[in-house]
């Protein structure tokens, strides 16, 4: 090698091995151009040195060097330069480096400083930009009162006005699927992007070809049922307020009997009215409220009668109300598709014959045809004061009742959004609204419904794009079906049992947000009345129509039927409506009049009454999901089933002293466990998800097995305002006065103590797990 041949050269000629300077640079120089030339020479692109001790100029031992001639390079530092950045080439000399070394070096600093001052630069700008545009709310703090409060300052009466405007010019079919569409094309163009058409075939039992009629065979009369003559008009007969002025699901058939006022149906107007006559096949004239109207019929049905004309005595509507000459229809289902009861109607599900739910052949009437049945006179004094009808004592009035409406299968559609949680994506709130199947009838409440919820959306999701997200999954439901028994949320629901009863922390309604200006009604489960109540304190738009009203568990009307007597779920609503004309006035919302006859911008011309319903409900909603811990109060639940145990009957005092286990333990609960939704120290994830998730269970306990047609097996909610009793228990005690007979009465003590026991120890349980986590962790 090149690098031997200049050492053995300069040994040859007697040089000492200690060089001076002059000597050793020449040497050197000499060295990186005989290295250049080596380097150039095929074969020797791997060159390697062959040791350390032979690179040190004055200690090489090799006495057999070849030396051929050296040849110069015309480049002598070049190679050597790339050499030395070669990462196998080791120097061993301790010389000053060569000017191409300095050369190096500098362009090397000069990078360094050139790529320091373009980072500080940019830290610079970055720190401006960022300081110009403040950054946005992060899912981080989905709970911050502010973005709250953001969200709600979007929902404006305006908007709301203007979807509901929009929803009412949407053409009008017998199939609500084209509706269903167009609430998913609204809510997508809002933004939320996962939102799912879900469609079910139900058996659906709609008007005949004609109109229902009510004839007087002694007089040869024949009446509509809003008192209208008969005709043979086309126009007349093929009038929608005529057709769907019918009850679905009824027996059908001609029936023609003597006609029996039996007033509002309780088990006393039945006592008296069997007392003096066999009711046997005959048909009853019952007036709506008081009482689940489910209810009654399974009691003029149980006493024998083979028909009932319902009507609504105009003393019980608000005086606002002008409903005396209009028919209406009621649905007899009590949820869901008939022919499949408890299950889901699927493809491959088994369907029942089930075209009828009774055997009595039912028909809602008029005031006005009352009154003539009643054969009451038409003076000015009976015209100008409210005069309850009655029909008179003396003489009997027989009537022949034709009912032609037709079963057949048709396809209901859901609008299903999902907004997923950032925290606990696998926990539901729903809120849900409806659209009406039927053509116009119901009023315009699912128009308010759907514009409320549309008009919630629309505020949530500019935060949503600006990176915000709720904690808990919300679900923005439109369901189909709801005037025919709730049908759609019914399949919805069983078609996801197992889900849902695992996941759904809460169901918060819109059913028929408006349907009176007079008050502010909230209905909430008793675990969020308390959150129910503080919601009004933030978003009454005039505090006039919302003084603090007091919030009641009492049974409600819409889709959420499902979610509380069959899946435990907390629930609540809000609505206004006008103040009760009667004490009987409970359940006349089972009646669904023509659209034309409630107009909900005569009730709220501003809309000032829908942007509350839209603040309160989104203030609950926003609650719910974004809570680290369920704003849900044990203890209320106590005091509730503590209220509703009043009374002297056998076997009250034994369930007392369960209730007073139950508040004992909730008192406990709440003191001990609620303790991190109040201090963020104490919110252990794992502690949180448990706390969590012994709260969404507490209602579940409360399920009967089975309860009357129209009450709710959820018995911590009540039938009306004017009951303070558990309502299977009233119901009992009623039917112990027909029967004679306790037996009912203590099947449903028994019942009511199974549950108030279960839910206390439920409590317990819980209060155990969390002993035993925290021993634990100690």
């Amino acid at each position: 090698m090149a690098y031997h041949k200049v050492n053995a050269d300069q040994r040859a000629q007697g040089h000492s091995p200690y060089l001076d300077n002059d000597e050793l640079q020449a040497t050197a120089l000499d060295l990186e151009w005989d290295m250049e030339k080596e380097l150039e020479e095929p074969g020797f692109d791997h060159f390697r040195l062959d040791s350390a001790a032979q690179h040190h100029l004055g200690n090489s031992q090799s006495p057999d060097l070849d030396l051929e001639p050296i040849q110069a390079s015309s480049s002598p530092k070049g190679r050597f330069q790339r050499l030395q950045e070669d990462p196998d080439y080791i120097s061993h000399y301790t010389r000053q480096a060569p000017k191409s070394n300095r050369c190096s070096f500098l362009r090397i600093l000069k990078l360094f400083c050139t790529a320091l001052i373009l980072f500080i630069f940019g830290i610079v700008i970055g720190y401006y930009a960022r300081k110009k545009c403040p950054s946005p709310p992060t899912s981080q703090e989905p709970n911050n009162p502010q973005i709250y409060q953001e969200i709600l300052k979007e929902i404006k009466a305006e908007n709301i006005q203007r979807i509901y405007r929009d929803l009412l010019e949407l053409p009008r079919e017998d199939d609500d699927a084209d509706l269903a569409v167009e609430i998913l094309g609204q809510w997508r163009s809002q933004g939320l992007e996962d939102v799912r058409l879900v469609n079910y075939s139900v058996l659906l039992d709609l008007p005949g070809p004609a109109s229902n009629t009510v004839t007087l065979p002694n007089s040869g009369e024949c009446f509509y049922p809003s008192g209208q003559e008969c005709s043979t008009d086309p126009r007349t007969l093929h009038s929608q307020d005529l057709l769907y002025s019918y009850a679905a699901y009824s027996a059908k058939g001609t029936l023609e009997a003597e006609l029996v006022d039996v007033q509002y149906g309780t088990m006393e107007d039945l006592i008296r009215i069997q007392a003096i006559t066999n009711v046997t096949k005959k048909i009853a004239l019952l007036k709506l409220g008081q009482s689940p109207l489910l209810y009654k019929l399974s009691l003029l049905e149980d006493a024998g009668f083979g028909g009932v004309l319902v009507y609504t005595d105009p003393c019980d509507l608000p005086k606002t109300a002008d409903l005396a000459d209009k028919a209406f229809m009621v649905s007899l289902n009590t949820g869901g598709d008939p022919s499949t009861p408890g299950y889901a109607s699927i493809d491959g599900s088994y369907r029942q014959n089930r075209l009828n739910l009774t055997t009595l052949l039912v028909q809602p009437i008029s005031a006005l045809l009352a009154r003539k049945l009643v054969s009451l006179p038409e003076d000015t004094a009976q015209r100008d004061r409210c005069a309850p009808l009655q029909l008179p004592a003396a003489g009997k009035k027989t009537i022949s009742l034709n009912i032609q409406s037709v079963t057949t299968y048709k396809t209901i559609s859901n609008v299903i959004g999902y907004l997923k949680g950032a925290v606990f994506p696998d926990r539901y709130v729903i809120i849900g609204s409806h659209h009406s199947s039927l053509q116009g009838y119901g009023g315009q409440g699912w128009a308010s419904s759907t514009a409320v919820i549309t008009a919630l959306l629309q505020a949530l999701m500019p935060e949503v794009r600006r990176g915000w997200r709720p904690d808990r999954t919300l679900l923005f439901c439109s369901w189909g079906g709801t005037a025919l028994g709730n049908v759609g949320s019914y399949e919805w629901a069983e078609d996801l049992r197992s889900v849902l009863q695992r996941n759904v922390v809460a169901y918060i309604s819109l059913h028929n947000p408006v349907t009176g200006n007079s008050t502010l009604r909230p209905v909430a489960s008793p675990s969020l009345q308390q959150l129910a109540a503080e919601s009004q304190s933030f978003n009454c738009v005039q505090k006039t129509r919302c003084p603090g009203s007091n919030v009641s568990s009492v049974q409600i009307q819409g889709d959420s039927d499902y979610f509380i007597n069959h899946l435990g779920v907390p629930a609540t609503q809000f609505s206004y409506e006008d103040i009760k004309a009667s004490e009987n006035s409970s359940f006349l919302s089972e009646a669904l009049f023509p659209a034309h006859a409630t107009k909900t911008e005569e009730l709220d011309p501003s809309f000032s009454l829908h942007e509350t319903i839209a603040k309160l409900t989104g203030q609950v909603t926003l609650q719910i999901a974004t809570a680290p811990v369920l704003p849900f109060n044990a203890l209320d639940i106590a005091l509730e089933v503590q209220n509703s145990l009043k009374g002297d009957e056998a076997g009250v005092p034994q369930l007392l002293a369960v209730a007073s286990r139950l508040r004992d333990t909730a008192e406990l609960f709440q003191s001990d466990e609620m303790r991190p939704a109040n201090d963020p120290q104490e919110r252990a994830p794992v502690r949180v998800r448990m706390l969590n998730d012994v709260l969404q269970g507490l209602e579940k306990s409360f399920l009967l097995q089975q309860a009357p047609p129209g009450l709710y097996r959820n018995i911590l909610y009540r039938l009306d305002d004017r009951t303070s009793q558990f309502s299977v228990l009233l119901e009992a005690l009623e039917h112990c006065k027909l029967h004679q007979s306790n037996e009912t009465v203590q099947a449903a003590l028994s019942e009511v103590l199974s549950s108030i026991n279960s839910a206390q120890v439920y409590f317990k349980a819980g209060l155990d797990v969390f002993e035993t986590a925290l021993a634990g962790k100690k």
